[in-house]
């Protein structure tokens, strides 16, 4: 059940079409409207952010288990691509400063990555392999504390819901006490492109 400002319902109903939602009543409260839909389970994941985007901050929403109910097909599923690291080690700035030209970083500098791991996502349909753990050469005339001039977009914190919703069909999320870290299925950059290759000509 979602309360919403009248004028909002266009964006929730659009939403809720989207994520095989199904309107099952809708009235007017005063300047609002109050929209029941059902909607499988899975199509709610990540949604909570984007419906708080969507109604400014004005919408309400509830959930509640209605019933089962045969599948209703597959959900749309993200077009873009994700920044994937090739090396283990640490984050440092100079290398995320060099990844965030391509997409939107998840990890900031001094967080460990390895090889496989997704620590962003770009506009392109394509992954594009990164190196987050890039450091400067170092001359006589540079230092690393050069890198403190480097300004880094903030990063994209997604919630365990939004991090289900994201995941590509190729990638699985680990989930720790502390982190929670999506990665590649195959973690080796020359396998995975092997499999694409290979999914391409079936």
């Amino acid at each position: 059940m979602a309360d919403v400002p009248e004028d909002m319902t266009g964006t929730v109903f659009s939403a809720m079409g989207n994520r095989k939602g199904t309107l099952v009543q809708m009235s007017a409260i005063g300047s609002r409207m109050r929209l029941e839909f059902t909607v499988p389970s899975r199509g709610l994941f990540g949604y909570k952010s984007e419906f708080l985007t969507d109604t400014k901050g004005q919408g309400i929403m509830n959930t509640i288990f209605y019933s089962y109910e045969p599948y209703k097909g597959d959900m749309q599923r993200r077009n873009t691509g994700s920044l994937v690291a090739f090396e283990t080690g640490e984050a440092v700035t100079y290398g995320l400063f060099n990844a965030q030209s391509r997409g939107i970083l998840f990890v900031t500098p001094g967080t460990p990555v390895y090889g496989g791991m997704v620590v962003g996502y770009t506009n392109l349909q394509d992954d594009i392999n990164v190196n987050v753990c890039k450091t400067k050469h170092l001359t006589n005339t540079r230092s690393s504390g050069s890198d403190d001039a480097l300004t880094l977009v903030p990063v994209s914190k997604k919630s365990l819901e939004e991090c289900l919703e994201f995941i590509a069909d190729d990638e699985l999320l680990e989930v720790t006490p502390k982190s929670l870290r999506i990665r590649k299925r195959i973690l080796d950059s020359e396998l995975r492109a092997k499999a694409r290759a290979k999914a391409k000509l079936k």
